[in-house]
């Protein structure tokens, strides 16, 4: 009925006949030959074909369709046990297991380690930590290994002293990356570090720096890969706030009130035209010359999962501090505006925001959220997962309890992430575009 392949005898035979061609072909070659193709994995394993029993026949009786998943499903939902002050690592480690294609990644066991020592890969690990999440177990997990490792790679992390969320993200993709085994299949011309490892694939996006001369108006662009944008927030020290006024609108289903800033504004902040002044003088390649300048970011290349940290925690030769201001975030974003190819829109600083996009390529849906609690000196990490459509939940150490939407647009934010609605596939010159359900 649902036209999934089950079982057909015909090609079983066939298996079975080659198999046993290729251990004759084994047994007949030379050492050599023979010591080349045992190289080969799978070909000199024989595996037995499956032979339903008299009780699988009948569970398969009971249940001759796929399971749907109900909205009371549970699985993946596993609280994580706090080691002293590891909440920085236990919301990350929530936000990351809850990631889609990081998911579907890790249980279909496609990693396969690299390291000359397994037991200090944290890939491996993770795939662990993947699999006790999604068991079904509903007991706490306890992360000593994870911590463990993470103590060894990257020692500025370790003791238990509290640490930074977003610090603990960007040293464990760094980590990852190192160990996944990568090759020459992903690099490009323009971003020589970019490989093909999951971690790159997923989250490393292309963020261009054009630096304009004053003086002739040449343009020098360079394209660096970056894993997450961090955003100023308006109280910061940093100039360009507040924002120019005239700037009301429904962008990315924020509506703008009065004294609210969005997640919109952070990023228009972000890509718009700097000043560099004159105490920062570049040499222009085409003037030969010092000169003023201007730079802009954009974006030139969105990564899969987008992840967006707000700088909070203000460290300044005057104070210490953490920024509370409230940010208004969607559960929807359109990043099209913020592109390098978008850049063309930009007049005199001001970014002409269309009210609806029709290109969703560049669309993200709202996936997980990581909150700080308290002061610069003392503070908690808790973080807000979807776990199936529409459903919340938020992730304290060892406890998960339902979240509304509310609850999580309400939240004060310090991570947001962001998963692209439509994945691109290309193959040489095809191009296709699926979308991607989760």
């Amino acid at each position: 009925m649902c036209k999934d392949y089950v079982y057909d005898k015909d090609i079983e035979q066939i298996a079975k006949e080659e198999q046993g061609e290729a251990l004759k072909l084994q047994a007949s070659t030379s050492t050599e030959v023979s010591h080349q193709q045992c190289s080969v994995p799978g070909l000199a394993e024989k595996y037995p074909t499956w032979e339903t029993t008299k009780p699988e026949l009948e569970l398969l009786g009971h249940n001759p369709r796929r399971r749907r998943i109900p909205s009371s499903f549970t699985i993946g939902l596993r609280g994580l046990i706090n080691l002293g002050n590891t909440c920085f690592m236990n919301c990350i480690v929530q936000a990351l297991t809850h990631t889609p294609i990081l998911r579907d990644f890790f249980l279909s066991d496609r990693h396969r380690c690299e390291m000359p020592s397994p037991d200090l890969c944290l890939v491996c690990e993770m795939s662990s930590l993947f699999r006790e999440l999604y068991s079904g177990n509903p007991s706490p997990h306890v992360p000593y290994k994870l911590l463990h490792l993470v103590w060894i790679h990257a020692r500025h992390l370790a003791g238990y002293r509290q640490q930074d969320a977003h610090e603990f993200l960007i040293a464990a993709l760094d980590v990852l990356h190192r160990h996944c085994k990568g090759d020459d299949v992903g690099k490009t011309a323009n971003n020589p570090n970019h490989c093909n490892c999951i971690i790159d694939q997923i989250f490393t996006g292309g963020l261009q720096s054009d630096v304009t001369c004053q003086a002739c108006h040449g343009v020098s662009t360079t394209i660096d890969p970056c894993w997450d944008i961090s955003l100023d927030l308006p109280g910061s020290c940093t100039s360009f706030w507040p924002m120019s006024p005239g700037r009301e609108s429904s962008v990315n289903g924020e509506g703008h009130l009065p004294g609210i800033t969005t997640l919109t504004d952070c990023l228009r902040r972000f890509t718009r035209p700097e000043h560099l002044g004159s105490s920062a003088k570049i040499k222009c390649g085409s003037c030969q010359s010092y000169q003023e300048s201007t730079k802009q970011l954009t974006l030139k290349k969105l990564p899969v999962v987008a992840c967006f940290h707000f700088k909070r925690f203000e460290h300044s030769a005057k104070q210490r501090r953490k920024i509370t201001t409230y940010i208004s975030f969607p559960l929807e974003l359109d990043m099209t505006p913020f592109m390098a190819s978008s850049k063309e829109s930009r007049m005199n600083g001001q970014l002409q925001l269309p009210t609806s996009s029709g290109n969703n390529e560049n669309k993200y849906s709202l996936f997980a959220v990581v909150n700080h609690q308290g002061t610069l000196e003392s503070g908690h990490y808790t973080s807000f997962i979807r776990h199936h459509k529409d459903q919340w939940f938020k992730c304290d150490d060892a406890v998960i309890t339902k979240a509304s939407i509310k609850d999580v647009l309400d939240s004060e934010g310090y991570l947001l992430f962001y998963h692209k609605q439509v994945l691109e596939h290309e193959s040489e010159k095809v191009k296709e575009m699926n979308t991607q359900a989760y």
